[in-house]
């Protein structure tokens, strides 16, 4: 997965990175040893939610981006807490 090759290079240049992807690819993430990753319990293709659900999809931005401050260790993966909704609220 090139993603991850990306990730630490952009790491090395001194710009942090997390990596937003489904749970299915938690075994790619603890292979490649991303240097954050955080996982959504969401089908494949939607990764921050299902279309039209600013919410939930501004929710996993913001957990995303709260990594960065919060998480220094190469490897490290979080699991967000919320299930895929079909419909927006």
């Amino acid at each position: 997965m090139s993603v991850g090759h990306v990730a630490r290079a952009l790491e090395e240049a001194g710009i942090p990175t997390v990596t937003v992807m489904v749970k299915a690819f938690q075994h790619r993430a603890e292979q490649m040893l991303f240097p954050r990753t955080l996982l959504t319990r969401f089908p494949m293709g939607r990764p921050l939610g299902a279309p039209n659900d600013r919410e939930r999809q501004s929710d996993v931005v913001t957990t995303a981006l709260a990594m960065l401050q919060a998480v220094e260790e190469a490897g490290a993966i979080q699991h967000y807490p919320h299930r895929y909704r079909v419909s927006a609220p």
